[in-house]
């Protein structure tokens, strides 16, 4: 039987880091501040003390550059795991991403593969700015090439970070700064956490709530509430967007005939907007009601917190959008 304890997001992530640098010494750490410093968020932790200056490397404030050593270390034999602080810095290295990392493999017919982890840290609802608060998550589901991580809870964010660093194709690996001192059970003993497969996280019979990242934990909660008023919600985090476990999504959609999407990016061209034209378009007539989708209104975000409050997600919008499926 497996032996569980209570750690941090943090704490899990950087025991994912720490375990698979020991298991494989061509797993190299990258990124400002990763080293000395141990991380802004201190998820590098000991691990230049441990894995020394050539494996743990401190960058210049350059994610272009950086990002371009990484895609080349790959190529070559290295499995780099890249610290990119913000996913608003991640434009900044944008031609790297998506033209070299993204496409090498299939314009190389599978000679060259580039197995490298981009990891970067949300700090939406913070009242950091309209450029250091951006979620952008969709802009890498919309490539071809690139697997897109979300981890919501320590268990997944360790299983899911052990998987991408073992993993032939390059992973952004979007985390959460709000979600880094989460406690939740996790494992001593080793173990993964397959790409594409989503984990229900209650199970309901009335509607389906498709949540990820930050949005997870308040989906749970809302749907507490919503059973208190007797309907019946089933909360599903997909955990990888890609690639997407769409058995999953569209059984339960199945089973409840309605569908509520919930994300902490913008509605337009949004996370929710795909999962919503993928259930339209296999299993139409399986739904009661329309899809509806928690999201930010497209604009950036505010500095304001009274204005930043009213742009997020939140338990209130959640349970008011589906208080709109008349159930």
């Amino acid at each position: 039987m497996n032996s569980l304890r209570e750690i941090t997001y943090a704490e899990a992530l950087n025991e994912a880091l720490r375990e698979e640098m020991r298991r494989d010494e061509k797993v190299i750490v990258m990124g400002e501040d990763v080293g000395v410093f141990q991380g802004v968020y201190k998820v590098t932790k000991g691990l230049m003390d441990e894995f020394g200056p050539e494996r743990v490397r401190d960058t210049p404030i350059s994610e272009d550059g950086f990002v371009g050593t990484a895609v080349g270390a790959a190529i070559t034999g290295l499995k780099p795991v890249v610290e990119v602080m913000y996913p608003d810095f991640l434009p900044c290295c944008m031609n790297q991403l998506v033209n070299h990392a993204a496409k090498l493999r299939y314009m190389t017919g599978g000679q060259l593969s580039v197995p490298m982890v981009v990891r970067t840290a949300i700090i939406q609802g913070r009242s950091s700015g309209a450029d250091h608060a951006q979620v952008l998550i969709p802009l890498f589901m919309h490539v071809p090439g690139l697997h897109v991580a979300v981890p919501a809870t320590p268990y997944d964010a360790k299983g899911l970070l052990k998987t991408a660093i073992r993993e032939t194709s390059p992973t952004i690996f979007f985390e959460a700064a709000f979600l880094y001192r989460l406690k939740g059970p996790v494992p001593e003993e080793e173990y993964t956490i397959p790409f594409g497969k989503a984990d229900v996280k209650k199970a309901g019979k009335d509607v389906t709530m498709v949540a990820m990242s930050t949005t997870v934990q308040m989906t749970l909660n809302a749907a507490q509430e919503l059973e208190k008023q007797g309907i019946s919600v089933e909360v599903i985090d997909p955990r990888t967007l890609v690639p997407l476990d769409k058995e999953t999504l569209l059984n339960s959609v199945k089973k409840t005939g309605r569908l509520v999407t919930v994300e902490n990016s913008w509605k337009t061209c949004g996370v929710g907007a795909e999962i919503a034209a993928m259930v339209m378009e296999e299993i139409f007539d399986y739904l009661d009601a329309p899809v509806l989708r928690v999201a930010t209104p497209d604009i950036p975000e505010p500095m304001s917190p009274p204005l930043v409050k009213l742009f997020v997600p939140s338990e209130e919008k959640i349970i008011a959008t589906v208080r709109k499926l008349g159930l």
